[in-house]
């Protein structure tokens, strides 16, 4: 089996880290530390499609934060 092969049959899970910035990681390995499952897992282009629809703002969690308090003032 080839590299593409694996890489299709692959499952992933959608992480999160503590600034709201998503990735995808590999099912069968263990998470990072400073990430989280967001619930998602499926293929590569499922997870993929997912950070997409979801992840809107690419912004860190902080610079949001910081420009609406900002904003407020």
């Amino acid at each position: 089996m080839d590299d593409s092969t694996t890489e299709t049959k692959r499952t992933y899970c959608v992480v999160m880290n503590s600034e709201e910035q998503y990735s995808l990681w590999p099912a069968d390995r263990h998470i990072p530390l400073g990430w989280r499952t967001v619930g998602t897992t499926g293929s590569r282009e499922e997870c993929i499609a997912y950070i997409k629809e979801t992840w809107v703002d690419m912004r860190p969690l902080s610079v949001r934060r910081q420009m609406s308090q900002s904003d407020a003032a």
